[in-house]
């Protein structure tokens, strides 16, 4: 996990997903086959592989041509598998073509599937979450135990889909709704906000699904702008090589009063000098005094 910040100042968390380009290596009547990474070559079958990319895939998946319909429009989502746009796709894609990042844009919504993480044999507490038995009161190994299973006699077995301890994670996971904050053309890099499952350099599925509606705040206006910049402080000078007026804060309206006049200016200027001069004099007597004494 990372963060960015985004235009408005506020720091968005994203995961940073390489995604080299994936090539196609055949086409179905419905379908079409991507692969994507390199390996060495295992079986005699993957030298068919060699003449289309000229190495075999590390990993391969078959897509179904989806009918991009807008939801705007309010018709079916269900994907048509033999429409007129799916025909002309085909006919576009040829073997050997690179599907890159450029598909995706800031913006777009989408679901991504992998493969979580692996924990291994793992009990009911960190499995499903449970709180164990009580810590004292002559217990002495029940402080993870699952406790009750079920019944007796009647009915005499255990439930289906009763939560025991078991084999946590290496599952697939699908999570929807993300939103795709940046794309790197150059260096094949989408940034995604939120978390994605599985672990490092793991094999992930991204589909856009549409356009993310959620709210953005719009810019500051102009009036709003300046009626910040005379709050920032208590007492601001309003610009540089103007006479000196002064903004002060209103504690009961929250508002800037009008800047007071330069007679105000004067006159504390007056004070402080009468006061520079009081100070000065009692110094004087006192130093005359202990020159006397």
């Amino acid at each position: 996990m990372s963060s960015v910040y985004n235009q408005f100042g506020h720091q968005v968390p994203v995961t940073t997903v390489m995604a080299e380009p994936n090539i196609v290596f055949g086409i179905r009547d419905k379908k079409i086959i991507l692969g994507l990474g390199k390996k060495k070559i295992s079986k005699k079958t993957e030298n068919t592989y060699l003449k289309i990319a000229g190495f075999p895939p590390r990993f391969i998946k078959e897509v179904t041509l989806k009918n991009e319909t807008s939801k705007e429009q309010k018709t079916s989502e269900i994907p048509q598998e033999n429409s007129q746009q799916n025909q002309e796709v085909a006919k576009k894609i040829n073997l050997g073509d690179k599907i890159t990042v450029s598909i995706f844009e800031p913006g777009d919504e989408v679901k991504v599937t992998g493969t979580t993480k692996g924990k291994g044999f793992t009990g009911v507490v960190k499995r499903w979450g449970f709180a164990g038995g009580p810590k004292t009161h002559g217990q002495s190994d029940r402080h993870r135990a699952p406790g009750s299973i079920g019944m007796g006699t009647t009915p005499g077995r255990v439930f289906k889909g009763k939560k025991m301890a078991g084999h946590l994670g290496n599952s697939k996971l699908t999570v929807t709704g993300l939103e795709v904050i940046e794309v790197n053309e150059d260096k094949n890099i989408i940034l995604i906000k939120g978390a994605i499952p599985g672990p490092k350099d793991g094999f992930l599925i991204i589909e856009k699904t549409g356009k993310v509606k959620s709210y953005t705040l719009p810019p500051p206006s102009e009036e709003k702008q300046t009626a910040a910049e005379g709050l920032l402080h208590p007492l601001r000078h309003v610009a540089e090589g103007e006479p000196r007026q002064w903004r002060v804060e209103d504690e009961a309206s929250g508002e800037a009063s009008e800047p007071r006049p330069e007679s105000w200016e004067k006159e504390a200027k007056a004070d402080e000098k009468e006061e520079t001069k009081g100070t000065k004099e009692l110094k004087e007597k006192e130093e005359n005094e202990d020159a006397k004494s």
